[in-house]
């Protein structure tokens, strides 16, 4: 999905589709943040049921929170009141530090990606809340990406040669970090839910000013034998461009866009097509919804969210090393 706030109904879904939401019953949820995405994601708990106490430093986010609907704000989390669990939506920058924070609490976490900036963090986030932290990689509930992955598991598309992404628009709205720490995640995550595993890097290539981090070309694989997981972001693109592609040696997959409702799949050889492309349906739910429906569902005694904290580390672990085959501090 794209990294600016959308509504939760796409535009061009049937009216039935978009209303249905199946509330989850009785979680009180701490929600670190109140910004752009944080009050999305407050609609959307409030939509599932959830009780939200709101955690924000600004007096006008906690007004905000107020009048939506929010059952108490409070300033920092010394001031916060006991929650089944929290929900982590402040900026990247800050994302180790509240971690670090919460985990005495001893209450399952749920935090926007990427988990953290630092390998080091990371490792020590993953030593101190093992199994009560997860990374909201919203990608990995996409219809059309749990298409894709179906299609590579099941055979469809013959050996997995590569996952191709393309995450390109203009400009970065998040002022603490840069475009790699924002984009991404969000691939690597996809790669990871369609193969099952995250290659190593192989090629990382920052394009424009060397050492800014707003546009990178990177190739992650094993061996020569092994699938590559090709990604390209950039901030510096006039046309928005959201696409993951999945290439076998019996067919081919795309989701095109971040909206669609459907997979399309070229039976076949790469170049030798077995017939015309076929339009899967895939359906609409909107990721967001999804994540926090599994959250609270966790919460309320079943299974965990789908990426865990050592997924998390892992994806940052990739991250930081592209970045420095690329030259990027």
């Amino acid at each position: 999905m794209p990294t600016c706030a959308r509504p939760t109904s796409a535009p061009g879904r049937a009216a039935s589709e978009r209303a249905i939401v199946k509330p989850v019953i009785g979680p009180i949820v701490g929600l670190v943040g109140f910004g752009r995405w944080g009050r999305l994601i407050f609609r959307d708990l409030k939509a599932l049921g959830a009780d939200v106490r709101v955690v924000v430093p600004g007096e006008a986010g906690r007004i905000a929170a107020r009048q939506a609907g929010a059952i108490s704000t409070h300033a920092d989390l010394d001031g916060a009141v006991p929650v089944d669990g929290y929900v982590v939506a402040a900026p990247t920058a800050l994302h180790a530090a509240i971690l670090f924070r919460l985990a005495p609490t001893g209450k399952p976490v749920f935090v926007e990606k990427p988990l953290c900036t630092d390998v080091d963090a990371g490792r020590r986030l993953v030593a101190a809340m093992g199994e009560r932290l997860f990374v909201m990689d919203k990608w990995r509930y996409h219809p059309g990406i749990v298409k894709l992955a179906e299609m590579a598991r099941s055979g469809t598309l013959g050996r997995i040669r590569a996952v191709r992404s393309f995450r390109l628009g203009w400009d970065n709205p998040h002022a603490d970090v840069d475009a790699i720490w924002i984009l991404l995640p969000h691939d690597l995550s996809i790669a990871l839910h369609i193969l099952g595993a995250l290659p190593g890097p192989r090629i990382a290539l920052a394009l424009g000013a060397a050492g800014i981090g707003n546009d990178l070309f990177a190739v992650l694989q094993d061996d020569d034998a092994g699938p590559a997981v090709i990604a390209e972001i950039s901030t510096s693109h006039p046309v928005t461009r959201r696409a993951v592609t999945v290439i076998g040696d019996e067919g081919c997959a795309q989701l095109g866009d971040s909206y669609d409702d459907h997979v399309v799949l070229a039976r076949g050889a790469p170049g030798r097509a077995a017939g015309k492309p076929e339009l899967v349906a895939v359906g609409g739910e909107m990721p967001l919804l999804a994540e926090l429906r599994a959250f609270l569902t966790h919460l309320a005694g079943g299974p965990p969210p789908l990426s865990s904290a050592r997924d998390g580390l892992l994806v940052v672990e990739r991250i930081d090393a592209l970045r420095r085959l690329a030259g990027i501090s």
